[in-house]
């Protein structure tokens, strides 16, 4: 089901932003709405061709630029820190979407190489990100804000998924923390826990679920319908712009109603 985008308000104007995982899905998504806030984005992913190809085709909408980054390697991150105010000259806002694929197996068989770089990427890597972002954001001795994009799972765990579901479990943990340094140097860092959201990933774990999405929309919300990735991306516009100027710390259920119904 098409859901018409919502208006977009100049809310980020002479902000510099920097989301992860913006090659596809909500990442995307959520870079063309901080655009058309008034942000000038840098957009980070691994798929080299088709972030550059995104970068060209958001540019339409705003500054905007790419740069290939591994969040799960130290250095990769902090390079795109550097290119980000390189090209920029500060870092405003943070949007950490970049995730791996969801496991596929019960806890009691569950593929040791396939958590640890489930691991790597979706904690590990969002934590380099968020410590690096912060050092940059207290560097330049402004405000900032930071949002981690979690997930539902980790209040209602779905079957066969048990490093995902860690990992966003303790995402949330690593917001609280982060939020408990940042708060008395300006930066905010919170997160979204998105529930049945369309995308790439969403049909992926769908799949290992053994399920279609009009099925699983159906009973797992009490709006029967999926969200779409704008939905999500207006939520982490609010959070990180200075409209939330007093939200710190918490995360927002961004879910049709799923964690209600449940």
């Amino acid at each position: 089901m098409e859901v018409p985008e919502a208006p977009v308000f100049p809310l980020l104007k002479g902000k510099v932003a920097i989301i992860t995982g913006a090659a596809q899905g909500m990442g995307k998504t959520t870079a063309a709405v901080f655009l058309q806030a008034g942000a000038k984005v840098v957009i980070a992913d691994i798929k080299t061709d088709q972030g550059e190809e995104v970068a060209k085709e958001l540019s339409a909408l705003g500054d905007v630029r790419f740069v290939k980054t591994d969040i799960s390697k130290s250095d990769e991150v902090q390079n795109l820190i550097a290119q980000t105010v390189k090209e920029f000259g500060q870092l405003d806002v943070a949007i950490n979407n970049a995730a791996h694929y969801p496991d596929n197996s019960p806890l009691l068989d569950f593929n040791e190489d396939t958590w640890r770089r489930l691991m790597d990427v979706t904690l590990t890597g969002t934590a380099l990100c968020v410590k690096y972002q912060m050092q940059q954001m207290r560097e330049q001795g402004t405000k900032g804000s930071i949002v981690n994009i979690a997930s539902i799972n980790a209040f209602s765990p779905e079957p066969n998924m048990p490093a995902y579901t860690t990992a966003k479990h303790a995402l949330i943990g690593l917001t609280k923390h982060a939020s408990n340094e940042g708060g008395p140097l300006g930066i905010r860092v919170n997160a979204i826990a998105p529930g049945p959201i369309f995308s790439e990933m969403s049909a992926a774990a769908l799949k290992i679920m053994g399920t279609t999405p009009e099925a699983f929309a159906a009973k797992a919300t009490s709006m029967s319908r999926f969200g779409q990735g704008h939905e999500v991306a207006q939520g982490s516009l609010w959070l990180g712009s200075d409209c939330s100027s007093y939200v710190n710390g918490v995360c927002l259920p961004i879910d049709g109603g799923a964690l209600s119904k449940w």
